[in-house]
This record gives C-alpha cells, structure tokens and sequence, in this order.
C-alpha cells in the first residue's frame, strides 16, 4: 500500500518543515517520479531554472540521463524548449520555480502556443487549498488558471500518482493536431508526497499513438487539386509549419515536378533552395499582385501577409493546407480548404494530380524568373556597395557574413533584431530546412539566447546567433550559459547603440538619452570576455571576417561585437507603418 503526506507535512503549506523523510531507495517522492515520468515518455533535455521546490527534482532529472541546462532567465530556458519542439517534433521541456519564475517562463510558453511549437511548461506551485482560500502561502498565486487562457492545455498535479498521467497527457496535447505550449502545475504537496517505490512503479505506462495523423477528406483534395490544375499563375507559398511539418520530399516533388514558383515566409527558408530556379523570393509583391492562385502551406494569412487582403489579387483564389479548420476563412474565403495532417495532405494531393496537366502560362515562371533576376542584381549591387563604409553599416557587415554563412550550410541561423533581423533574413540565402530561427509570428524580441542554446543542445549543430545590440539585450546574460555547457555558438552583436539606431534626439533637450538611445561606446566583447568566451571588437569588413570565419572553426562559446555607425538602421525595420501616425516629428 502506498504511503502518503498530507500538506500538512509540506513546506508550502505551513512553512514547516516535513514530519518525515523517504527512505530512499525503498520510498521515492513525486520527485523522483517526475524525473521518471519525463523519462519514460522519451524526455533528453530540460531547460529551466532551479529553487523552491523544484531543486532536487532538477538532480533527479539529471540522475535519470537527462540533460539539465541551467539558465540564468527563465524565458530563455523556455525559449530553449520551444525551439527543440520546432526543430524536432518533440516537446522542448520548461521547468521553473514558483510564482515570479512560472510568469517568467510562461512568456516564451505563449509565444510557443502562437507559433505552434510544441513545448511543456512545469512550474513548481504552492499548495492549491491554501491558494484558493488566499492564505498567505509561500510565493502565493494560482498559476494554473493563470496559465490556461495561454496554452494549448493545463493540468494540476495534487498527488504524486498524478504526475505520469500528467506528463504523458501533456506530450500528447502539445503534439497532437496544431502544436502548443501546455502547462503542467506542479504543486509542492505533490512533489514532496512520499510513496512507496513499488507502488510508484506501478504508476508508469508508455502512452501508444501518441500522435495520430489525421487525413483530410477526399472531397477536399479534389477541389485543391481542381483550383490548382487550372491556375495561370500558380505560386506555393511557405510557412513555418511546412518547416516543422518535416515533410520536404513531398513539398519538393510538388513544386518541381509540376514547375510551380515558391515563397517561403523567413523559418522556410531552405524548404526549398532560396536561390533555386523557381523561387520567388525576391518577387513577393508580383506574387501577391498577379497570382491567380496560392497554395499556403503551414503559414496564417495574418498580419504578415497583409491578411490575404489589401496587395493581394482580389480575384486570387487560396488553397491552405492547414492541421487546424480554425485557420480556414479567417481573414478571406478560402476556396479550397484541406484540414488535416501535412503529409497525407500533400500525398493525396500529389496521387490525385498524378498525370493531372497544368494550365500554367510558361510567361508566368520566365516573368518571375527575369523579375528575380534582376532585384537579386540590384542587392548585390547595394551589398558592393557599402563594402568599404567605415564606420561599417548593417549591410557591410553582411556583405561579410552572406558568403561565410552560406559556404557552412549546415549551421542553424538564430536570428533577432528590428533592423538586424530584416536585414539579415533579407541577405542570407538557406538552403537546408529548419536552419533559420527567428522570433516569428509575434515579431518578439529576446528569443535569441535562448532559442541559439536550445538549438545547439536538440541538434548538436554549429549555431550563430546574429543579434541587434537592443535584441541582445533582452537575453545576453545566458550567453553565460552557452559558456557554462561549452556550446558551438558564435554569437554576432551588431552595436549600433540604439533600439533602431543611435541617433534619437530627447524631447526635452536634457541630459537623458532619447527613448531609442543605447550606448555606441557599449563593449559586449568585454560581457563575454567575462564568462570566459572567445571573444572579438571589430570595427572593419576583414576584422569581422577573420573573427568570424575563426569562430565558427572552433566550435566553442565565442562573442563578436562588431561596431557599427550610429546612423546604421531605420524605426522598425520594415514594419513602421504599423506604427500610429505621428503626433510629432522626433528623430529615431
């Protein structure tokens, strides 16, 4: 029979301490079977941040093979975790302390739920009863209905024979269907409940079919396939969950085999070559303008894409391959709607257009083609351009860094910034898929540290990180945890000392810096310096180049801080105009 302490004996509940101890190894704690459970359900790493109540579990984790990565934030940790998810299809593991530290995890938790990155959340929580009942505990708040408006799903852990059935529930819902951030509330009484290890045994099962994909109905493939065959000017357009959907082969017969231009959004880049014959990277706006039909492919017809509407064709009609019929008709009808797994999606689309003919205007590709062509031109022009201004800008640093990225294909690309981060997606060709992480649909910053780590860790891949000072800023202290865990990671600062740049003027003429001021004079060399990385100040085109090109090669913590002009970079990139209209001129 098992044994059991009531909250009475727990530490959140009164603030004294355990009556008992386990008698290890014959008694085990919800503790220990976390870690089992986390284990048992495939579980290699867990990003967090340890203290009350969850420090020796985070022992126990590692005492069951499992890698623990310590941050110094836990957004970062939780950044980690869902970058593991996109790059993987499994869920990246987030594990914090109460309170203050769940909300700073449940940022990046969000944010997963949003992107559809599939990621667990486990908080340690204070005794549930005394919550309610607003009594004072120990780090006091009711995390578990805090987090359910934000996730994809929540449970509560009370007792220890909970927890398996929690955790396997858990990576089920983050899988399944649209992928998401769940949270798992994971309260003292249960972690510091004593069972014996026998009947703790018995509590552990292997979840079967755990995902189970899902085809779209036959109806729905035929008319896909009816819109698409009778197109002019067919496109195929890229989102980030074609990327994680890891379903390449598929999407590169259809686009080749039926010579269909291609325009991935940033994290598909590399689904196909971004330089390839038919991509139409370069000719977005034609695409939008002149396309007869689009098939969108794992991405939202969402602010980034102009809500289907506004530059698009108003006679366009859409195909979307979507696992979620929520995300039909959103913003516009979708003429040919195809809900269900990505895969079976494009297998029977391809069975059914098997020996089908295109209507494609031949035009319409060479047109792209030449359009392509020409602006690719042009950017390399602007690129030669500015190789020799001092003090560099954006695009002299990445007039260095384009050849050196793309000759190492291999290396994942983290990337973050409002100008650092345009500039950069803009520049740097992919080749291979899941090898661009940015921050995505809700255009956040402070994803880099974390996401850079997290890829790092699920892959074992080289990983630069190339980050706007501002970015940088959001999550540069954990640039100490790549150092700590002797990570391949090179992380590329670009200081142009401001939010955009460094040039704001304040308002009231004192003083104080402008709102967007940071500091040119910033040393982040000396940050990394300090954690005892490999690090470079560079001011010029072949500084930049040597510390990078040596960087790489070493596959260890290494900083670059390149300096950049104060006037290097614009407001907002490329999306000001979601700003207000202006009340008054001010200089940013």
């Amino acid at each position: 029979m098992a044994t059991t302490t009531n909250s009475s004996n727990t530490s959140a509940g009164c603030g004294c301490q355990p009556k008992a101890a386990p008698h290890f190894p014959d008694q085990v704690t919800g503790m220990y079977i976390l870690a089992r459970a986390l284990k048992n359900v495939g579980i290699e790493n867990v990003y967090g941040l340890v203290g009350i109540p969850i420090t020796e579990a985070a022992y126990l984790i590692q005492g069951q093979g499992i890698r623990f990565v310590g941050f110094r934030h836990e957004q970062q940790a939780g950044m980690a975790a869902a970058t593991e998810g996109f790059l993987t299809k499994k869920p990246g593991v987030l594990m914090t302390v109460s309170s203050l530290g769940f909300m700073n995890g449940l940022t990046a938790t969000a944010n997963a739920t949003v992107n559809c990155y599939p990621m667990i959340q486990i908080s340690g929580a204070s005794d549930p009863t005394m919550v309610d009942m607003n009594m004072g505990t120990y780090e006091q708040l009711d995390q578990f209905n805090t987090a359910k408006p934000v996730v994809k799903a929540a449970f509560r852990c009370s007792h220890a024979k909970d927890i398996p059935a929690a955790v396997s529930r858990a990576y089920r819902a983050a899988v399944s269907g649209r992928p998401g951030g769940v949270y798992i509330d994971m309260t003292t009484p249960a972690l510091g409940e004593i069972m014996d290890r026998d009947e703790a045994e018995k509590l552990f099962y292997e979840s079967v079919d755990i995902y189970s994909p899902v085809a779209p109905n036959a109806e729905s493939v035929d008319r896909a396939v009816q819109v698409l065959t009778s197109a002019k000017r067919p496109a195929i357009l890229l989102g980030k969950g074609a990327a994680y959907a890891q379903v390449d082969d598929k999407i590169k017969t259809l686009i080749e085999k039926y010579n269909i231009p291609y325009l991935p959004m940033s994290m598909a880049k590399g689904l196909m070559p971004d330089a390839g014959p038919l991509s139409a990277l370069s000719c977005r706006s034609t695409v939008m303008e002149k396309a007869d039909v689009v098939m969108v492919i794992g991405a939202r017809l969402n602010w980034m894409l102009s809500f289907g509407r506004g530059k698009w064709n108003p006679d366009m009609k859409f195909i979307q391959l979507d696992v979620d019929p929520e995300e039909m008709d959103v913003n516009v009808p979708i003429a040919a709607p195809v809900v269900g797994d990505m895969g079976l999606a494009l297998d029977a689309i391809l069975a059914k257009m098997d020996g089908a003919k295109m209507s494609v205007d031949p035009a319409w590709v060479s047109s792209l083609q030449a359009e392509a062509k020409e602006k690719n031109a042009k950017f390399s022009a602007r690129l030669d351009a500015t190789k020799g201004l001092m003090p560099m800008h954006h695009w002299t640093a990445l007039g260095v860094i384009k050849p050196i990225i793309e000759a190492n294909p291999d290396i994942i690309l983290i990337n973050e910034g409002a100008n650092t981060l345009d500039d950069t997606r803009d520049a740097i060709d992919m080749t291979i898929p899941r090898h661009r992480v940015d921050c995505a649909t809700w255009a956040i910053m402070g994803m880099g540290m974390g996401s850079a780590i997290g890829a790092a860790v699920a892959t074992g891949k080289s990983v630069v990180a190339i980050e706007g000072d501002s970015a940088f800023g959001f999550s540069g202290m954990d640039f100490s945890t790549a150092c700590r865990f002797g990570l391949p990671l090179t992380v590329v600062i670009f200081n142009n000392g401001g939010i955009y740049n460094g040039i704001g003027v304040p308002m009231d003429k004192t003083t104080d810096p402008a709102p967007t001021t940071l500091d040119i004079h910033a040393r982040y060399d000396k940050l990394g310096e300090a954690f005892g990385a490999q690090t470079y100040y560079v001011q010029t085109p072949d500084e930049l180049r040597a510390a990078l090109t040596e960087s790489i090669a070493s596959k260890k913590p290494c900083l670059i801080d390149v300096q950049l002009a104060a006037d290097s970079g614009k407001e907002s990139g490329h999306i000001g105009y979601l700003n207000p209209a202006p009340l008054q001129n001010i200089t940013v």
